[in-house]
């Protein structure tokens, strides 16, 4: 719910509102948008004040029909959010390509894929060190080993470091390593997780779940920015459908509903949507079409060989191809990519 106060109220006017919900317990947010404030009740508490609210001096309206997710609704933040990932900037007009391996497996091996990502065009360098994989059985990452590899490859390269964080005691170790934090898809509900990824700096890369719906993701990401971490960016990475054809379906829809429905940065996984590596390129240059802010794509310096997500992992000479054509997308829109 959404108070709209009156152009021009003042700020006295303003003041005995704010002061009026907090002395009744409920939680609020303050924005401004153009030349009118809103005031965002969050909590149901709040909702039972809106007679009185309504009116107060100052008070235009309340609008009952509010987006569940105020803090990262556009409609509480007019003007698109810029994500600061140390020197890189998310959103905007330059596109940001990340690429690295879905996981560090060695020493050798990221170093070879961060200096190959970083020649060919990619401003950060992404790889896995915590893996939830569906089967026990499966690679699940060097965990800690793996995270201070990526680490010091991202220091050799200079790219900013973007990995997964898999359960809320590992966040301080991550973030203590890491420019941003990653909730994989299977996490994007782990709501502890994202409550925890939330109360601390350092930006997140939230992916949309394999079933879930926009609103759910916008919701997740609202858990984030509700426990004080408005650095966010949305990922849409390909959610399961009847199709077998590929992995995932990459719902590139997604993409302008998000940022119609969000001030938050989007970026597109076309590595996992697609599951199979000759597809990739297209699906990437597909959703710079689709007005995506950046890419992640898996690449890796033998993927036949890779210990996990071969199939879809392009070579660093195809990863390169990969991102001269999204610069030509790019360019047609109006857009770079990062230099």
């Amino acid at each position: 719910m959404i108070v709209v106060l009156e152009r021009g109220c003042s700020l006295k006017d303003k003041a005995a509102v704010v002061r009026f919900v907090e002395q009744a317990g409920g939680r609020l947010l303050v924005s401004e948008l153009g030349d009118t404030s809103h005031i965002g009740l969050i909590d149901d508490r709040a909702r039972s004040l809106a007679d009185q609210i309504v009116a107060m001096p100052g008070v235009d309206r309340i609008d009952q029909h509010a987006p569940p997710y105020p803090q990262v609704s556009r409609e509480h933040h007019g003007h698109d959010s810029l994500v600061g990932v140390r020197d890189v900037t998310i959103g905007g007009d330059d596109v940001v390509v990340i690429g690295g391996p879905c996981s560090v497996e060695s020493a050798e091996q990221i170093d070879i894929v961060s200096r190959g990502v970083a020649q060919s065009g990619a401003k950060m360098l992404r790889g896995g060190a915590f893996k939830p994989r569906s089967s026990p059985y499966s690679f699940q990452g060097l965990g800690e080993e793996g995270l201070l590899l990526l680490a010091a490859a991202g220091r050799r390269t200079g790219l900013p470091i973007v990995t997964e964080v898999v359960a809320p005691e590992d966040v301080e170790l991550v973030a203590t390593h890491a420019d941003m934090l990653q909730i994989g898809a299977r996490n994007m509900q782990n709501f502890r997780l994202l409550s925890e990824v939330g109360s601390q700096p350092v930006p997140v890369l939230l992916k949309r779940g394999i079933a879930s719906s926009i609103d759910e993701l916008l919701l997740a990401a609202e858990y984030i920015a509700s426990a004080g971490n408005s650095q966010v960016v949305l990922c849409e990475r390909g959610i399961r459908t009847f199709e077998t054809k590929t992995r995932n379906t990459l719902d590139l829809s997604a993409v302008p509903v998000l940022k119609a429905e969000s001030h938050l940065p989007v970026i597109v996984d076309p590595s996992h949507a697609a599951g199979d590596r000759k597809l990739v390129p297209a699906l990437a240059a597909a959703g710079i079409a689709s007005g995506a802010d950046g890419l992640l794509i898996e690449v890796h310096n033998d993927p036949d060989n890779a210990l996990s997500d071969g199939p879809q992992s392009l070579t660093i000479e195809s990863f390169a191809e990969a991102v001269n054509q999204v610069r030509a997308i790019a360019s047609a829109l109006g857009r770079r990519v990062a230099a």
